[in-house]
């Protein structure tokens, strides 16, 4: 089918950009026409699914535009009773100590009274008060109005190279004013984003705390006596601390708002590449996604794993089978079964390997010496040093940098403990990026090759251009044969702790591991196989990295590009 919608717009496809009014499965079979595809039937089946999904997103937006009106009219309607209903009890509270007071000394049972309600706490008995506030309030403002059901997502999963990702921003692409909420996320950068938000979340809780020893302001100007203030402050505090229960839903709910808007229409997560590479993946997705998913986001996910293999080491087991209950109940699940890596056979009458110089001969390093030269010299500008903010308070050192390009060597970027964050503050800043020195990679230097594969990853993502000097070809690049882990723990703790250790043993306690605080609490049990299969990936990026379609798409898509708009984007 044919979607009848069309938007004018930038496509990310294979990393072939241009200007589309398709929507995915015209976009799709008009570049198997032009022969920038090849025809792949698992590919157009997806594509089928992706258009029949955005057909049915048009009238969801308004119905649950029309939702969230109403349950903005509920919730202020609820909340104005809920006051109604606290200040008849603090009335009522009130008269009833002034009572006791004139009366105390009637007999020693009143007595005994009065003196017992004096050394009341302040918010005793706040479960059952709570309970039975919400049960008058369910009569008096009916019951939270229902939010309509969602259509079913996709879960897209398949080999290397197979088109997922394509699909996937294809998709993406097509829902821009469709979609108000939608957002696109590599693995990485959702995790990172979700200890942000934790961090924040964390920190809004801290703020309440710390707040406890005094009374909320407009319980302060109220006619009652201070001890019925500080009830009233109580019942208060225990109303934030059920909302705050549990973090992550927290985390979840701003995950996609919107916030430069009030009004909220549906929205859409297209997450790419997931996985559960430890304990804290397998919790955070779960309550995260799950949340999501319950309120009536629409997931569209790629993986290169079905949804019951993610998990193969069987890490938090109870909780990992609700996740995929979850996510089989809003998803539809499909293969793209081709063996084919699209990438590689795109990269074939194309490859421009001016951009990968192997091996490290005086020639090639000249090579490469030479087109950094003339990379800054088209740039006009002068290499400088620059420092990077980075997640977490932390920051990046850049040692050469010049009008959005910059310089590194492999030592400095893998050879030292730091991670995602970090490179996703260099592909988000720089559409040129240099790597220098780049060796043959094997299981004695796991840490080093984990990092390298995250690197390219984000440099990928971002739509970076890549020039490397490596030792050997891009297919020799991986060697490793030796059995063995390969997830950099040391990388992964100095990212996700340096901020707030507390963050990450909290969301482990949750998920009932150990929460001691040392590496050992948080070892990822990635197997060798799923290194290589991420090594994989990576090679088959790097290679379509050096492609004319690719390379075409940088100064359409890359985030220098679109905060400082040029001549090629009109």
């Amino acid at each position: 089918m044919f979607c009848k919608r069309k938007h004018r717009r930038t496509c990310v496809c294979v990393r072939i950009h241009v200007v589309i009014l398709e929507c995915p499965l015209a976009y799709y079979k008009s570049l198997v026409n032009q022969g920038k595809l090849k025809h792949d039937p698992y590919q157009e089946k997806v594509a089928l699914e992706l258009d029949s999904l955005l057909g049915r997103l048009d009238q969801y937006e308004k119905d649950m535009e029309e939702y969230h009106a109403n349950l903005a009219k509920w919730e202020e309607n609820r909340e104005n009773e809920r006051r109604r209903l606290l200040m008849e009890e603090a009335k009522s509270k009130q008269q009833g100590d002034a009572l006791t007071s004139i009366n105390k000394r009637r007999n020693m049972f009143q007595k005994w009274m009065s003196r017992k309600f004096d050394n009341v706490e302040p918010g005793v008995g706040k479960w059952v008060s709570y309970l039975n506030r919400e049960k008058k309030l369910d009569s008096l403002v009916g019951k939270r109005p229902t939010a309509p059901p969602a259509p079913k997502g996709l879960y897209i999963y398949g080999n290397v190279g197979s088109g997922k990702t394509m699909l996937m921003d294809m998709f993406y692409s097509a829902t821009e004013g469709i979609v108000q909420h939608r957002r696109r996320l590599h693995f990485h950068e959702a995790m990172l984003q979700i200890h942000d938000l934790m961090h924040k979340v964390w920190k809004s809780q801290e703020m309440e705390k710390s707040l406890q020893s005094s009374i909320s302001n407009w319980v302060m100007n109220l006619p009652f006596d201070t001890k019925i203030k500080e009830w009233l402050a109580e019942e208060e505090r225990y109303k934030q601390e059920m909302k705050m229960k549990n973090i992550l839903p927290a985390v979840a709910d701003k995950f996609l708002v919107d916030r430069q808007g009030y009004q909220r229409g549906s929205s859409i997560l297209c997450f790419d590449e997931i996985q559960t590479v430890d304990v804290f993946a397998i919790v955070a997705l779960s309550g995260i996604v799950s949340r999501l998913l319950s309120t009536g986001t629409v997931l569209v996910a790629t993986s290169n794993r079905a949804p019951r293999d993610l998990n193969q080491d069987g890490m938090q087991r109870e909780i990992f089978q609700e996740f995929i209950a979850r996510l089989e109940e809003h998803c539809e699940i499909i293969l793209i079964g081709s063996e084919i890596d699209y990438r590689r056979h795109i990269a074939e009458s194309s490859i421009d390997q001016t951009h990968y110089f192997w091996p490290l001969d005086s020639n090639k390093i000249k090579e490469y010496e030479n087109m950094w030269s003339l990379v800054v010299s088209q740039s006009g500008g002068r290499i400088t040093s620059q420092t990077l903010p980075v997640m977490f308070g932390r920051t990046l050192e850049v040692p050469e940098s010049c009008n959005g390009a910059a310089r590194f060597t492999f030592e400095y970027l893998c050879g030292r403990p730091i991670g995602a964050a970090d490179y996703i503050a260099i592909a988000k800043t720089y559409h040129t990026v240099f790597i220098g020195d780049i060796p043959v990679m094997s299981m004695r230097i796991r840490d080093k090759a984990r990092r390298f594969i995250t690197l390219v990853d984000e440099l990928y993502n971002h739509h970076c251009r890549l020039y490397c000097s490596a030792a050997t070809s891009v297919d020799d690049l991986f060697q490793g044969t030796e059995e063995g882990t390969l997830f950099d723990l040391e990388s992964f703790q100095f990212e996700t702790e340096t901020e707030n250790p507390r963050l990450r043993r909290d969301v482990l306690a949750e998920g009932n591991v150990s929460s001691g605080g040392t590496t050992t609490g948080i070892i990822s049990l990635l197997s060798g196989q799923e290194e290589m299969f991420a090594f994989r990936r990576a090679v088959s990026r790097l290679i379509e990295m050096q492609t004319p379609l690719y390379l075409e798409g940088v100064s359409y898509l890359h985030p220098y590009f679109q905060e400082k708009p040029t001549e090629n984007q009109s």
